[in-house]
């Protein structure tokens, strides 16, 4: 075995155009299924780093009547849960916050959450130091759990870190543990802080909390003999109950979904990486038929030596051994190249997703993908070798001999398995471009959608304040408005505003809502409508056109009116036929049927969530009217707008001095991040359609020339009897694109069959579209026509007495 280890590589060696040829065709179809691999393993396969994952569940409120899904946790509802049922070990409650970290420097802001004191016990997450909350500590003490990130990063690895205080949003809290650094895609990007007070909320009154405002991650651990099934069915029987005692609430109708936890991170992605992961297979057949082909060739052409092997005593078995470790030694090389590609793509993948997709920033080739990759060369080796190995063996032994050095054409059986491997690649090139077309074209009308508003030349920034400080409305409401006013005497400024929510950033809230008139619904019945606190002059920052009505101004303050402004499908929607102006709407769960206000001003519709999808409700109410002590500063300027950043930084300094900036960034590139999970699949399926063109027209190039090669000396003959250059030119073209036509056809078939895979992730485009499809063939063909034509002229520069000499 070493010895023909030896000679294959020998072999090789002596073969310089045809090794570098198949490793590199080999190397990137390996090194695409590697990465999609790695990307997939990182997703879908590692799974959590939680003890027993599989028995952990999220879960959901629903109500389908509504058409509202995957909503959260109100306290009382997570109490009468956490004691009322009967299929969970343990269940524990979270939810994001974020705090200003005080007395480390600049005052920054921390990302963390606040959660119950067993929720970390019940993920099977043990601190590297100290410990995790104590039960007494829930809601009483003012202690925090950290990350390893923090530690290191904020607090220089002090190994006295337990019990050292730290100031989060102006209260001095102890660190009583160090977590490990914490998965992204369930706590998500960049939490390093943990407290332990969950049933407070400064955006809410113990009142309307007590009402059933849901703001909570509800999630629970089975116990070892429930499944999951089992625990579902459990599930009205607990929606009843609490319907039953708690009928004031506003959750109280809503249904329990099980969800399990690596189903409720990755659900989404699935079929854009299912897409993903067919492509790169389709690229890697086309690898292998490729040098499959290449091998039928080169084995072919060395039938001489087969005959000679088996004249000295040689089996078929030791020739077909040997031609398969030359094929697997191809392979194996190539998959080490290939593992250096892989490197390359998944460090370019979550660059290219933002954080639309859970993604660490650096992802590492864990050994299951190492393990993958080598299978996957050692396998490809064997399958592309298996074939041409076995049919050059056969070869007369005495027919063997009498050849000349040269390489005889390969039998007939040979012939059409070549063509037939063309029309193979050409058919899943052609499914693969179709694709790659669809995508982009669905990606670039997304991406130019309307979105309702301007967002050019528009900067924006978080602010968070903390509760010690500004503890109501009132105190909040004039820092905010002194910010404004602050900022737009700047020069450069042209229109400032501040928003609870930018639009296309993820964030948003919903609320109850009905008309007043008539016999409104009760509260726990009402459909929900996106709303957002506002100040005076956001619609003139963003540009939303005012249609009716009035914009807010500074009169809409906590002791005036309640006021709110409709989007436009809104007014629509609610007051078809009427005026809306003067009527009045409920909002909320406070007192008992909610808030009334009245209807002042129909503004632009604006797509505010997603670009793929228009709001069907949006409500705009005034900022002091329904106060956050976070919120968005929004700030149009007439130069470049990231020159906005220091002149609000001037302004904080003039105003408190310990509030940080965060997260500023520009409008236009919110809205950008917010593709990014389009842009990654359209960008990786683009360049593995890219592959795969190169590729097909690199096997029919292959195929044709050597078809070529083989018939010279019968071109050199019709030549010598009067065949003209085109006649010969007619003859390679005609022959070598019949596979390609079949392939052609082929992949549309195909293309039809998978339409209904595709319709759910392309945007305002059939899947069946008939001009990209017709684009997508014709220029298909024209680069087959053009790998013929090379060849094919070449055929016609053949000297007749040359040819017939050399036969």
């Amino acid at each position: 075995m070493t010895a023909d280890l030896k000679y294959a590589f020998r072999m090789l060696v002596k073969a310089p155009a045809f090794a570098s040829i198949a490793i590199l065709t080999l190397a990137l179809g390996i090194g695409a299924n590697t990465a999609i691999f790695s990307l997939i393993h990182e997703l879908f396969l590692r799974g959590l780093p939680f003890k027993d994952p599989s028995r952990i569940m999220h879960i959901y409120g629903e109500a389908k009547e509504r058409d509202l899904k995957q909503l959260p946790f109100s306290v009382p509802k997570f109490w009468h849960y956490r004691d009322g049922q009967t299929v969970f070990s343990s269940v524990a409650a979270d939810w994001g916050n974020g705090y200003i970290l005080t007395g480390l420097g600049e005052p920054v802001q921390v990302l963390g959450e606040n959660v119950t004191a067993n929720y970390f016990d019940l993920l099977g997450i043990r601190p590297i130091l100290g410990r995790n909350f104590l039960p007494q500590e829930e809601m009483h003490d003012d202690v925090a759990l950290i990350t390893e990130n923090f530690w290191r990063k904020r607090l220089s690895s002090d190994p006295g870190v337990l019990g050292r205080s730290i100031a989060l949003n102006g209260v001095v809290t102890t660190i009583v543990g160090v977590l490990p650094n914490l998965p992204i895609s369930w706590f998500g990007r960049d939490t390093e802080v943990f407290t332990v007070k969950p049933f407070e909320n400064s955006n809410a009154t113990k009142e309307r909390m007590m009402l059933g405002y849901s703001f909570m991650r509800c999630i629970g651990r089975l116990k070892p003999d429930v499944t999951m099934e089992q625990a579902q069915s459990a599930m009205p029987a607990l929606v009843q109950s609490y319907r039953t005692q708690h009928p004031e609430t506003a959750d109280c109708t809503w249904t329990s979904v099980l969800v399990s936890a690596s189903e409720d991170v990755t659900g989404d992605l699935r079929p854009a990486f299912v897409t993903l992961l067919i492509a790169v297979g389709a690229v890697l057949l086309i690898a292998c038929s490729n040098v499959a082909n290449l091998l039928l060739v080169r084995f072919s052409g060395r039938r001489r030596e087969i005959a000679l092997r088996m004249a000295l005593g040689a089996d078929r078995r030791d020739v077909v051994r040997l031609f398969l470790l030359e094929s697997t030694t191809v392979s194996v090389i190539a998959g080490i190249i290939g593992w250096c590609l892989a490197l390359w793509i998944v460090a370019l993948a979550p660059k290219m997703a933002g954080d639309n997709v859970p993604l660490e920033n650096s992802i590492s080739l864990h050994w299951p993908v190492l393990v993958f990759t080598l299978a996957l060369s050692l396998l490809t080796g064997l399958a592309m070798g298996c074939y041409p190995a076995w049919q050059s063996s056969r070869a007369d032994l005495i027919e063997g001999l009498k050849e000349s050095i040269r390489a005889v054409s390969g039998s007939r059986g040979q012939h059409r398995l070549r063509r037939g491997l063309v029309a193979a690649q050409v058919a899943l090139s052609m499914v693969l471009l179709a694709t790659a077309a669809m995508l982009a074209s669905s990606f670039v009308r997304l991406s130019n959608q309307e979105t309702g508003f301007r967002s050019d030349h528009v900067w924006a920034a978080g602010i968070g304040l903390p509760d010690g400080r500004y503890p109501d409305a009132a105190s909040r409401g004039r820092f905010a408005q002194r910010l404004v006013d602050e900022v737009q005497a700047s020069p450069g400024v042209e229109t400032t505003a501040t928003v609870e929510a930018l639009p296309m950033s993820g964030n948003y809230s919903q609320t109850p809502y009905a008309r007043a008139d008539g016999n409104p619904l009760p509260v726990n019945h009402r459909p929900l409508g996106l709303t957002r606190s506002i100040s005076p002059g956001y619609f003139q920052t963003l540009r939303i056109p005012l249609l009716a009505g009035r914009d807010f101004t500074e009169r809409d303050g906590t002791d005036a009116p309640l006021v709110v402004i409709l989007s436009n499908s809104t007014a629509k929607k609610l007051f078809p036929g009427e005026n809306p102006l003067g009527k009045q709407l409920l909002f909320g769960v406070d007192h008992g049927n909610g808030l009334m206000a009245e209807v002042i001003g129909v503004v632009g519709d604006v797509r505010s969530r997603e670009l793929a999808k228009a709001n069907d409700v949006e409500f705009y109410r005034p900022s002091p009217q329904r106060s956050f002590s976070f919120f968005n500063l929004v700030v149009r300027t007439s130069v470049n707008p990231e020159t906005a950043a220091p002149m609000v930084r001037a302004a904080l300094d003039k105003i408190d001095k310990e509030i940080p900036i965060l997260q500023p960034n520009t409008l236009d590139t919110i809205i950008t991040q917010s593709l990014g999970q389009r842009r990654l699949t359209m960008g990786l399926l683009g360049a593995f359609a890219g592959i795969a063109l190169l590729l097909a027209v690199v096997g029919i190039y292959g195929a044709v020339a050597y078809t070529v090669e083989q018939r010279t000396a019968e071109i050199g003959v019709r030549m010598a009897l009067g065949a003209q250059v085109k006649d010969v030119l007619r003859l390679v073209v005609r022959q070598g694109m019949n596979p390609v036509l079949i392939g052609l056809g082929l992949g549309l078939v195909a293309i039809f069959g998978t339409g209904r895979f595709l319709t759910a992730q392309l945007y305002q485009i059939s899947p069946h579209n008939p001009i990209l499809l017709a684009l997508t063939a014709a220029g298909l063909a024209i680069a087959a026509l053009l790998a013929c034509l090379v060849p094919a002229r070449r055929a016609t520069s053949i000297d007749p007495i040359q040819a017939l000499r050399a036969e």
